[in-house]
């Protein structure tokens, strides 16, 4: 029989094939039932594969040992992903989003050390397999790049803060401003912030009505039959970032949207206003106010960093 696994361990290269031998076991989808698969990806059985591997002791086989692992493995993975996509949940259901899950872990398995990473590439395998979100695939990208904005604007590095004083004597036609690493800005074609905040709201009355089981039933199971209503598609653009170590987003209107992503792809501050005002709608007077208000808000916001 073919080895899957170096018959002896007596050198730093063969211990790291054991390491990926078993990491191959760990990380294989389970089947239908949630159990270590019973044949290998060549067809031979996996319990061959595993005895190569691991031994088995007075209780267990060494399948039945490497597939504590396993499942272990996918329990967590699958956990931590349900825990980070709360707004996809809503839209798909728990059923149909355990097997966007799966699907999507089996095809984008983890390659960090960090749990965190998990959902970097979800909105991308949405768009890859549309039948799995279907008839909501557009929705459910929009939530997935949403949902992992949070995550990156929660713990992105954040740089010292640019002040009115750094402004002294600048030339707009020469002034490159930097934003924040964790800001976020997204361009949508579903108004999901509001989305999510319906969930959050629909949760937390549920966890709170759930506390009061014995009083209250009936309200219980109202609460968790409801479902916020689907969004209807309208473009939007918000801008994700956090302060006080708090996560926050905040609606953008299209022309601040284009100053803000001009700003971050380096260009000057006149070339990021010409990018933005040309097609504002309003008289210039009009327009000089609000472009002022939007710099005083994101400057009170930290948005803006020293190089």
């Amino acid at each position: 029989m073919r080895r899957f696994a170096p018959a002896r361990v007596d050198s730093t290269a063969r211990l790291a094939q054991l390491q990926r031998a078993m990491w191959r076991v760990v990380s294989r989808p389970l089947n239908a039932a949630s159990r270590t698969q019973r044949r290998w990806t060549d067809g031979r059985p996996t319990a061959a594969v595993a005895a190569q591997i691991a031994k088995p002791n007075d209780r267990l086989t060494a399948l039945e040992r490497l597939e504590i692992y396993n499942r272990m493995y996918w329990f967590r993975v699958l956990d931590s992903l349900y825990d980070d996509c709360p707004g996809l949940r809503a839209v798909l259901g728990d059923s149909r989003f355990m097997n966007l899950a799966e699907a999507y872990l089996d095809k984008y398995p983890s390659r960090s050390f960090t749990l965190r990473n998990l959902p970097a590439r979800l909105a991308r395998f949405i768009r890859e397999q549309p039948r799995l979100t279907a008839p909501h695939t557009a929705l459910c990208s929009d939530l997935a790049r949403f949902e992992w904005a949070r995550i990156e604007v929660f713990d992105s590095a954040a740089r010292p803060v640019f002040t009115i004083d750094d402004l002294l004597d600048a030339n707009p036609k020469k002034l490159r401003l930097n934003l924040q690493p964790y800001l976020q800005l997204l361009q949508l074609d579903y108004p999901v912030d509001d989305f999510i905040l319906a969930v959050k709201q629909r949760e937390e009355m549920s966890r709170g009505e759930s506390s009061n089981t014995v009083l209250a039933a009936p309200a219980v199971s109202r609460a968790k039959s409801r479902r916020p209503r689907l969004p209807p598609r309208a473009r939007t653009h918000v801008a994700v970032h956090r302060l006080n170590g708090v996560i926050y987003f905040k609606r953008l209107e299209p022309a601040a949207y284009k100053i803000l992503t001009a700003i971050r792809r380096g260009r000057t501050l006149e070339q990021a206003l010409a990018a933005g005002l040309p097609r504002a709608k309003r008289p210039r007077p009009e327009l000089a106010r609000v472009v002022q208000d939007w710099f005083q808000n994101w400057m009170r916001l930290g948005w803006f960093c020293r190089a």
